[in-house]
């Protein structure tokens, strides 16, 4: 066949399997969205407010799914606009394939309008990025792209694209895309033996897990290897879900706002299992003192996480799914009823607790939960309501709690929620967001409202920048510097006039039926939810400290 580059694109698109592209037309990529035009019936466009929307929807739909995610922007500040969401896709290895058009090749090079590097500009922030200036190539690095984006440690992948490029044309053959195969050849052996020893030596083994579980969709392994040893499970905010978080096993998330059950867990252990993890300054407070009793054996799929933040004592390189695999063929079934015991004795002395007396935080989350029965997809944006929809719904399986974990975006939960929906319009998704992440993107609900996606937001607004006031309050005085946003916005007549049904909501009695509604309803809805600017998000470790140093509301007299 032969077809222009913007044809090629869309033939590209379409051998790799993909049916959603999240993007916004612009002058340099108008020729990719005329052929685009011509196959609506085979891939759905969802078209945003802003690039940044476009990027956070891509990677909400890879993480749902576990595809690749796919957004499109025009040259200039449309390429820019999307740099936060690779970044962010980046830092928490989500497979996203980012196209973007340029100026003409003849333009590179001249302070063209609407022209940028962005293949340049993106370089520390994706895996790989191309610029594309031979239609010959064209095919062939696109394939590339989706192919890099999926192997071994997954990541985002820009392709940048000149509008000649994308006129001109070339001879064009299809081709089925590259299988992706786990990475094995860098497990050792030697490395496996020595490991199971461990664990078949260990009293107290604990085994810690994150995103790179969820990755490697090695879940139903992670639980067998959990049961066959008879150890405790905790997890990273990225590895909600990966394992079962109703299971009697599990203790709850590691580190600064972990539980206190986790935190000291992991502090008096004889063996960390750590998997799919990186060990980031938010899980281990002071590394000098991180299970400082245990062997630490650090299982990763990328070579470069290894001793990097964290001392392993051992460690093992390659797929997560099948490390596990070889472990379980060579661990013995083990008993350790009285560790199990001591932790379910913690689980229940240091429970994580809210204030019931008025609607809260954590109050709305366990609503949500209640009324979902733990199956809703929840999405959110940063900050302290991340903490409490990581503290109080129980996620019991991956793919279910979608957030910005390792570059903490504020903006990113909306658009990831719309992501998310259009991968799964039977499923609930909802965003659970603070007033000061919402005011970064609310245009996105205009997005929602335009492609028909009933999507729930629910605002956790207390009018001030909730997790930057607490740290106020703790560690600067109670000087609470441009952290306060009491401006009277008016967030049900802004949502109401972006498309969407809406409410404001004081009492739990209120939030309950607002919410019973929104699950029912066919249009995108907004709860706002007002609660007490004060309230803050514990059990907590101050910065730097040990994470044994686990405190709660009641525990204020260390500050004392």
């Amino acid at each position: 066949m032969y077809l222009t580059g913007a044809e090629i694109v869309i033939e590209c698109m379409k051998e790799q399997g993909v049916d959603t592209i999240f993007g916004y037309p612009g002058g340099a990529i108008l020729n990719v969205y005329d052929e685009l035009y011509k196959h609506s019936a085979e891939i759905r466009h969802i078209l945003v407010s802003h690039e940044q929307g476009a990027s956070h929807a891509a990677d909400g739909y890879a993480r749902a799914t576990g595809r690749v995610g796919v957004c499109f922007a025009t040259s200039g500040p449309g390429a820019t606009n999307l740099v936060t969401g690779i970044a962010t896709a980046n830092i928490d290895s989500v497979p996203v394939v980012a196209i973007t058009c340029n100026v003409g090749t003849a333009l590179l090079g001249k302070d063209s309008f609407q022209e940028v590097n962005i293949s340049e500009v993106v370089k520390p922030i994706t895996k790989k990025s191309y610029i594309v200036k031979d239609i010959g190539e064209l095919a062939d690095t696109i394939r590339e792209a989706f192919k890099v984006a999926q192997s071994g440690r997954k990541g985002p992948v820009l392709v940048d694209i000149p509008k000649d490029v994308t006129a001109n044309k070339t001879e064009y053959t299809p081709k089925a895309p590259a299988p992706i195969a786990p990475v094995t050849d860098t497990i050792d052996e030697a490395a496996v033996k020595r490991v199971a020893a461990l664990i078949d030596a260990s009293e107290k083994p604990y085994i810690f897990v994150g995103g790179g579980v969820i990755a490697a969709d090695a879940s139903e392994e992670l639980r067998e290897l959990a049961y066959k040893i008879d150890a405790p499970v905790c997890d990273t905010l990225m590895g909600k879900g990966a394992f079962d978080g109703t299971d009697p096993r599990y203790t709850g998330m590691l580190g600064m706002h972990g539980t206190k059950t986790s935190n000291f867990g992991v502090s008096e252990c004889d063996l960390l299992l750590a998997i799919g993890v990186r060990f980031s300054d938010r899980v281990y407070g002071n590394a000098k003192a991180f299970a400082e009793k245990a062997k630490i054996v650090h299982i990763d799929i990328d070579s470069k996480e290894i001793n990097k933040n964290i001392r392993a004592d051992e460690s093992i390189i390659g797929d997560a799914r099948e490390i596990i695999k070889r472990l379980l063929a060579r661990v013995s079934e083990n008993d350790h009823r009285e560790w199990l015991d001591k932790l379910s004795e913690s689980k229940h002395r240091y429970s994580l607790r809210y204030n019931t007396e008025a609607l809260s935080g954590g109050d709305v989350v366990s609503e949500i939960y209640r009324q979902t029965r733990g199956d809703a997809i929840i999405t959110t944006e940063v900050g302290q309501h991340q903490m409490w929809a990581a503290q109080f719904y129980h996620y019991k399986q991956p793919r279910s709690y979608i957030t910005s974990g390792g570059l903490g975006t504020m903006g990113y939960g909306l658009g990831a929620c719309i992501g998310a929906k259009a991968a799964f319009p039977e499923r609930t998704v909802i965003n659970i967001a603070g007033d000061g992440g919402f005011r970064m993107n609310m245009n996105e609900l205009m997005t929602a409202s335009r492609a028909g996606l009933p999507i729930i937001e629910v605002i956790i607004d207390n009018r001030v920048l909730g997790m930057v006031r607490q740290w106020q309050t703790l560690f600067y005085g109670g000087r609470y510097s441009h952290t306060v946003l009491d401006d009277g916005a008016d967030f049900v007549k802004l949502s109401e006039a972006m498309g969407c049904d809406a409410c404001l909501v004081t009492t739990q009695g209120e939030f309950r039926d607002a919410l019973a509604k929104a699950l029912k309803s066919k249009k995108p809805t907004v709860i706002d939810c007002r609660i007490d600017r004060d309230e803050n998000v514990y059990p907590m470790v101050a910065p730097g400290k040990s994470i044994s140093t686990a405190f709660d509301a009641e525990d204020m007299k260390i500050f004392e």
